[in-house]
């Protein structure tokens, strides 16, 4: 759900579909988490979060959110996990449905390979 014009991440995640409410929250949650300083603000009408260059993004959809990391493409242990614990991949993407629960340790560690990315 591309949102241009939400301003804030909490106005995106206001207008978000009811059911992405607890997801977005916790999503953000864990970004901010995983990296503290980085700048949160809304890029191509979505929530983008930065250090040092882009780290991850995410969208609300009717049934998933979708969560990118800015990356060319994801590793391949990182979609092997994610597809094994039935998340649908795409190239660098992938979907969160409403009734699973966040990866939280995998997005947290895919988070930090993105600053190393970033960093160097």
């Amino acid at each position: 759900m591309t949102n241009y014009a939400a301003k804030t991440v909490d106005e995106y995640i206001a207008s978000a579909p009811s059911v992405a409410h607890a997801h977005l929250q916790n999503l953000r949650t864990l970004i901010k988490s995983a990296e503290p300083q980085s700048e949160e603000g809304i890029h191509y009408g979505k929530p983008y979060y930065k250090f040092h260059g882009y780290l991850i993004g995410f969208d609300a959809y009717k049934h998933h959110i979708g969560i990118e990391i800015w990356t060319d493409k994801l590793d391949d242990k990182e979609r092997e996990a994610l597809e094994k614990a039935g998340y649908k991949t795409g190239s660098r993407t992938f979907q969160v449905r409403y009734n699973q629960t966040l990866p939280s340790a995998l997005i947290e560690q895919m988070i930090k390979a993105q600053i190393r990315r970033n960093l160097a």
